[in-house]
């Protein structure tokens, strides 16, 4: 399940609005087919593990990050029919779907049939995985990654504005392969304007997977962005369920504020800045005790000379 978990990060920010699934077929102690959603949604994970399984597949077991399709479309056949009639013996699956024209319904076909069924194997990975399907199908908007890059005293610049750069190239290589795995990179107006980002992604063989650049503001968006009015907006994005916010203080803390934030991207770079320009604008706390337990660390590492720590929405 861990190799399938991996292979389903392939896809992440490519597939809105289908989920980013993968699949390991197994026949007798060896991988004999892997799979994952391809770009646009099509074909799904299953349907390219069992392509490059071919007969292989009768009789092996299939370890899926989400519950098999239930519901045939016009763009391919439902995957729990697939392996049904790829005949495969047991299938392991890590998360149920949320969408209503599957919900169960993919696992019931497969259990009527014979194959054995075990689920919730690997489920917090699936969960962390597909956080963007799963946000959008409970909350109808997109899972939200707030990215900030500071010195060790909370700076994102100095005082005259200039912010280039805070981190090393380490750092920055990690932030552009996260752009790559979302959908959509927003920033405010102001801050489009005063640095002018290019907001794509500049690693070699990625260069296409550049998002959709948004602008927080009331206008209108410029050549190559689109903007909205406000935070909530993100839900009227087609096509998109993850979007990182990258600035600046007035818009991160308009998110914040929002109750928009899943997702907190935290590089740190070993400097001192002091009377320069601080991360966050006011996020509307109203006392300290309202600040704890709302965060939860789930990965930390070093890049070159910095750090870079990420948390969860307890």
């Amino acid at each position: 399940m861990a190799a399938a978990l991996a292979l389903s990060e392939r896809s992440r920010g490519r597939t809105a609005p289908n989920p980013n699934v993968g699949c390991v077929i197994v026949q007798a102690g060896r991988v004999v087919g892997r799979g994952w959603t391809q770009p646009g949604g099509r074909p799904h994970a299953e349907a390219m593990a069992l392509a490059q399984a071919g007969d292989a597949a009768r009789g092996a077991t299939a370890y899926v990050t989400l519950e098999p399709c239930a519901h045939a479309s016009p763009r391919g056949p439902a995957c729990s029919g697939l392996l049904i009639d790829a005949g495969i013996s047991r299938a392991v699956i890590a998360l149920g779907d949320p969408d209503p024209r599957t919900d169960g319904q993919g696992i019931a076909r497969l259990r009527a049939t014979g194959i054995e069924v075990d689920t919730g194997i690997g489920e917090a990975g699936a969960r962390r995985a597909m956080a963007g399907f799963l946000t959008r199908c409970a909350k109808g908007r997109p899972q939200v990654t707030l990215k900030l890059a500071t010195s060790l005293d909370g700076c994102i610049a100095l005082a005259s504005g200039e912010s280039r750069w805070i981190t090393g190239p380490e750092a920055r290589a990690h932030a552009h392969l996260e752009r790559s795995r979302h959908e959509a990179i927003l920033v405010g107006r102001r801050t489009y304007e005063i640095d002018v980002p290019k907001l794509d992604v500049r690693l070699a063989g990625l260069e296409s997977r550049s998002p959709r650049r948004i602008l927080l503001s009331t206008g209108t968006g410029t050549t190559g962005s689109e903007a909205i009015a406000s935070p909530e907006r993100i839900a009227d994005l087609g096509g998109v369920d993850h979007v990182l916010v990258e600035g600046g203080a007035e818009t991160a803390a308009a998110f914040l504020r929002a109750g928009l934030v899943d997702r907190l991207l935290l590089y740190r770079a070993p400097i001192l800045i002091g009377a320069g320009k601080r991360a966050l604008g006011d996020i509307a706390l109203g006392d300290l005790s309202a600040a704890h337990g709302r965060w939860t660390l789930s990965d930390s590492r070093t890049l070159g000379s910095d750090r870079v720590e990420v948390y969860e929405r307890a």
